[in-house]
């Protein structure tokens, strides 16, 4: 049982003393205590029940499962809610690694592993082949994995850039005219700027940053994982863009153009 360490790390990832969290309870600091040091070895269900509603976190969460031992980015999903004795075959189980010091990796995705991403990316063992790196100016309560791409259809973010992406539960969460790494059940993994209509289409609208390319919808059901689009890397540097005075100068260039070709058919 990890009742006693499970509700001192609660506690203490809440920044609440023992004192505040007997007063929010109602119980003496003594009994705390108590819990948290294993001087009371069985919990009445009352207790339990209590701790349970106060943290969020299941009864049998609290009993069967050791926090100390996941990753800040699991704690934290804990904590919003995405509890798998609560959620059931509603929680999406992301498969992921950690390092020596159980951080959450940033694993990696090459373009000679995408096609087998699209079939290995809830298992496990495939994860764990996946290169993976650390990168400490990232927050520690979030899960990152990042994706090559590949073609123009995001310019002027190059072909064969890296991609990193921030893990995203919630499909709701999708905010409007955002990039997000997307792995479909069709397409494998493409990299778009989205337009959430879960509510009304149970759609997503993907747009390319390239207009040559048309947007197209995805329905929810074929799609398997959503990453935030966060940063990027590449070897190039991205293609110039035309300021606004050389797109008004090209403008009244093919106006002009236009105008001769005019008097000439007249």
């Amino acid at each position: 049982m990890y009742f006693n360490t499970n509700i001192k790390i609660l506690r203490k990832r809440r920044n609440r003393t023992q004192d505040i969290v007997a007063g929010e309870l109602g119980i003496s600091r003594s009994t705390i205590n108590s819990y948290e040091n294993g001087s009371i070895r069985n919990p009445t269900l009352d207790a339990l029940m209590l701790f349970s509603k106060y943290f969020h976190i299941s009864i049998d969460t609290l009993v069967k499962v050791d926090l100390a031992r996941l990753s800040g980015f699991q704690l934290s999903e804990l904590e919003k809610g995405h509890d798998v004795y609560v959620t059931g075959s509603r929680l999406r189980v992301l498969a992921t690694t950690v390092d020596s010091q159980n951080r959450e990796n940033i694993e990696v995705v090459p373009l000679k592993a995408k096609a087998g991403y699209r079939n290995g990316f809830a298992d496990p063992e495939y994860i764990k082949k996946l290169p993976a790196f650390q990168l400490p100016l990232l927050l520690s309560d979030r899960k990152y994995r990042m994706f090559q791409i590949s073609g123009d259809s995001m310019l002027p973010i190059p072909d064969k850039s890296w991609v990193i992406g921030e893990y995203l539960e919630n499909w709701y969460d999708i905010k409007d005219d955002q990039a997000y790494i997307i792995l479909t059940q069709d397409e494998g993994i493409v990299f778009k700027i989205a337009v959430n209509q879960l509510r009304k289409k149970k759609t997503l609208l993907l747009k390319s940053l390239n207009t040559e390319y048309e947007s197209y919808e995805v329905p929810v059901n074929e799609v398997r994982e959503v990453w935030k689009f966060c940063n990027y890397m590449s070897n190039e540097l991205p293609e110039q863009s035309l300021v606004k005075d050389e797109l008004l100068h090209k403008l009244a260039s093919l106006e002009k153009e236009v105008k001769g070709i005019k008097s000439v058919l007249e």
